[in-house]
Formats: C-alpha cells, sequence, structure tokens
C-alpha cells in the first residue's frame, strides 16, 4: 500500500491543509512554494476555506490547484452521500471503515466522524495523476489522510508541527507513525518526543522549517540606538495570534510592571480569538496609551514592523491540554532583521535562542523575570545592538529554509537542489 522511502514521485501530490490560504501559516506556502520550484507537483486539499481577509504575497506565487472539503458534512449533504454511494463499492472501503470505527470507539466526538466523512469525499473526488496524500499537521489533517490512504491505497506522509505533536493522544500517535511511510517534525523537542512514539525512530526526521532568507533581506539601514533617549520610544514588537498559549497576558502584564522612563511603546500584529480580552486587559492596566493592535497583516507588513522595531517578545507558554508553540517563526523572522528577542523556556524556542548569546530567555509564567529583561534591555541599547547582530547572524547561518527543503526533497524522492545555498540546522 505505501510507497518507499525516497521513491521519485512521478506524480501530483495532494497536500492536506487545515486551511488554505492562512496568514498565520506562512511556512507552509513557502514551503509549497519552494517545493515546486524543486519540481514538485502539489494539489492543496483544504479541509476549511479562508477567513483571512489579507493573503501573503506567497500566496500569489504558488502554481498549486486548490480544492476545498466541507467544514462541517451538513453544509453538503448531497456531496457526501454521493461519495459514500460510490467509495463503499471500493475493494478497500471496509477496511477503512473498520479502522474508523476502531477510531472512534476511542475518541467518540463529532470531528472524528467529520474527518471520516471528509476523507470519503477526498477519496471520491482526486483527481486522476495524484500519486501521494501529505498532511501537515498529525491532528486533523492526519486522519483524513490516513482514512483517504487507506479507502485509496495511495502512501501518505505527514509533517508535524507544534500543538498536533503535544495534544494528539499516545494511542492514536503511535498507530499514525505506524502506518504513515515517513513524518517530519520541525523541532528537535517534537521529533524526539513522536520517535519515542514510533516502531522505528528512523521514520521520524527533523526539517526545521527555516526562513526564506529571499523574502527577509537583511535591512541596509543600521538599527537605531537612540531608542528611548530624546523622546525617542523603544518599540517592543510581538507577533502572533491571540491564543492561550502565545502568553499576550502574561506579556501585558509584564509590561504594565515597567518604569514609564526611558519612553517606550508595544505594538502587536495579529488576529485571535482572545484579542478583545487582551484590549480590556490593557485598558485595566492602563495601557492603552502605550499599545498600539495592528491585527492581522499580510507579510510585507510585519516585515516593516520588524525593521520599526527596537526589541521583539514572545511570552509563550504550555497549556493544561499539552498545547503549545513548537519554534515559532516570528522568532527567526525578528532575529533575521537584527531585533534582539526575549522569549521563554518553552518547548523548541531554547534550539533557537542561547540565552545570553542569542537572545535572552526567561521561565514561562514568570511576569517579574519578563519584566525585568524587557526593563534590562529598553535601557541597554548596547545590548540590545549585541544581542540582534548575534541573533541574525545565528539565523542567516543556521536557520535557512533550504535545509529543511533539502531533507523534504529527499523524501519526496526530488533531486538534489544548488549546492551552492545549502546551510545544515543545529
Amino acid at each position: 500500500m505505501s510507497q518507499s522511502h525516497g521513491r521519485a514521485v512521478s506524480g501530483v501530490v495532494a497536500f492536506i491543509l487545515k486551511g488554505y490560504p492562512r496568514l498565520s501559516e506562512t511556512f507552509i506556502a513557502q514551503e509549497i512554494r519552494a517545493l515546486e520550484e524543486r519540481g514538485l507537483d502539489i494539489l492543496i486539499v483544504s479541509l476549511r476555506r479562508p477567513t483571512d481577509r489579507a493573503r501573503h504575497p506567497v500566496h500569489g506565487e504558488i502554481r498549486a490547484a486548490v480544492r476545498y472539503l466541507p467544514e462541517y458534512l451538513h453544509e453538503a449533504p448531497l456531496r457526501l452521500l454521493g461519495a459514500w454511494l460510490r467509495v463503499r463499492r471500493w475493494p478497500r472501503y471496509r477496511e477503512a471503515r473498520r479502522l474508523w470505527l476502531r477510531d472512534l470507539a476511542r475518541n467518540r466526538s463529532r470531528n472524528r466522524i467529520r474527518r471520516f466523512g471528509q476523507a470519503l469525499i477526498l477519496a471520491d473526488e482526486l483527481p486522476a495523476g495524484v500519486e501521494r496524500l501529505h498532511a501537515h499537521f498529525l491532528h486533523t489533517p492526519a486522519s483524513v489522510a490516513r482514512y483517504a490512504s487507506r479507502l485509496t491505497g495511495l502512501g501518505w506522509s505527514c509533517s508535524a508541527h507544534a500543538k498536533d505533536i503535544w495534544t494528539t493522544p499516545d494511542w492514536e500517535t503511535r498507530e499514525k507513525l505506524a502506518d504513515a511511510d515517513w513524518v517530519v517534525a520541525c523541532t528537535k523537542a517534537g521529533r524526539d518526543h513522536l520517535a519515542s512514539l514510533a516502531p522505528d525512530d528512523r521514520r521520524v526526521s527533523l526539517a526545521y522549517h527555516g526562513l526564506d532568507l529571499d523574502r527577509f533581506p537583511a535591512p541596509n539601514a543600521a538599527r537605531r540606538i537612540d531608542a528611548g533617549a530624546n523622546g525617542n520610544s523603544v518599540v517592543i514588537l510581538s507577533v502572533g495570534r491571540a491564543v492561550a498559549k502565545k502568553g499576550f497576558d502574561d506579556l501585558l502584564d509584564a509590561i504594565a510592571r515597567l518604569p514609564r522612563e526611558p519612553e517606550w511603546r508595544f505594538v502587536h500584529v495579529g488576529g485571535g480569538p482572545l484579542l478583545p480580552a487582551l484590549k480590556r486587559r490593557a485598558m485595566r492596566r492602563r495601557l492603552d496609551r502605550r499599545v498600539m493592535w495592528l491585527g492581522p497583516q499580510p507579510q510585507d507588513v510585519v516585515l516593516s514592523q520588524y525593521r520599526a522595531a527596537d526589541l521583539f517578545v514572545l511570552a509563550s507558554r504550555v497549556q493544561p491540554d499539552g498545547d503549545r508553540d513548537g519554534l515559532p517563526n516570528v522568532l527567526l523572522e525578528a532575529q533575521s532583521q537584527g531585533v534582539p528577542c526575549v522569549a521563554t523556556r518553552v518547548s523548541a524556542i531554547p534550539e533557537l535562542i542561547e540565552d545570553g548569546k542569542t537572545g535572552v530567555l526567561v521561565a514561562e509564567g514568570d511576569v517579574a523575570a519578563l519584566a525585568d529583561s524587557i526593563g534590562r534591555l529598553i535601557a541597554d541599547p548596547g545590548e540590545r545592538a549585541r544581542l540582534g547582530e548575534a541573533g541574525q547572524r545565528h539565523v542567516r547561518g543556521c536557520f535557512s529554509q533550504v535545509a529543511a527543503i533539502e531533507t523534504l526533497a529527499a523524501k519526496f524522492g526530488l533531486g538534489a537542489g544548488p549546492c551552492e545555498s545549502r546551510s545544515t540546522p543545529r
């Protein structure tokens, strides 16, 4: 049923995504574009339609066709019924149905039913020429890919990232790792966790997302050193969706402790369900005059904010259900522009930032330590410059996207790319 590792893909690979396009998943779009440049023929299958109004430039450069599955089965009952009537006659249907029923017995949820229905539609509507299924995220997209693989006989693989690694039940992770041809994780912490559950730890590889340095060139101008003096505010920036694991409430509480001088202001870029609550929290902390909420923005606007910032802060934390960041791309992006970063010791962040050398790390949830670190860097432009330069060198030397694409290209059986631009992640 499965293709061997490294076998050249002569047909189309269907990439199964949670949603497309999404501003918060630039790394996936950049990966798709880079693999297309290497010759991979891709079909994008999205489990939901886009909700973001803006798009990144890379979305306009992707050639792949996009197909949307119904996010909720009741929205397309005739489409589902037609797919089931046809697919139920296929020789592999009974095997796939048994697999799904076994999963459903251990996880009785509407989500489990929805994923099998989406897999039926995907299998029924899959165009000729598709040779492999590849899921981004180990939870719901991988479930759809796995059921569709069992229905069609196509091999499947997966890129695992953050929440999906840490919140998927161990029994489900083990079975998916046993079924998939191969899995890549974007952090060493995630890779090691998955390898501990895999039947063979060689089935799981490490491929940092890395950064497309062509899209994040080094700024021409030197970073200003007079911020905080002569009436110039030190700009503290954070970028990310307003969700609990990002710790923006901790960050607001930390900046509320900062002294009023030197002058500073805080800028947030991103949408998310907790944004209204965060705005109310800022008002209660009497921060509303010092905080600017820009909402979700396309990549060119985000880049301009990095270049205007003096300090980048991310207060990630682990949630009770295990949800957490992997290696947030926003830290790579900020460091690529020479912005010194303060972050928490969560998940794979220490794989990027070495405390005191390429940035500053504090314990998650330690608001006092976070405030102290931010305040110290506000008051010390020389230290900001030193950490910003060191972080920039590290990202540009060790976290180029090229290495990740080489790993994935080999997995898909593509030939080697230009060697002169390769780099190896730490």
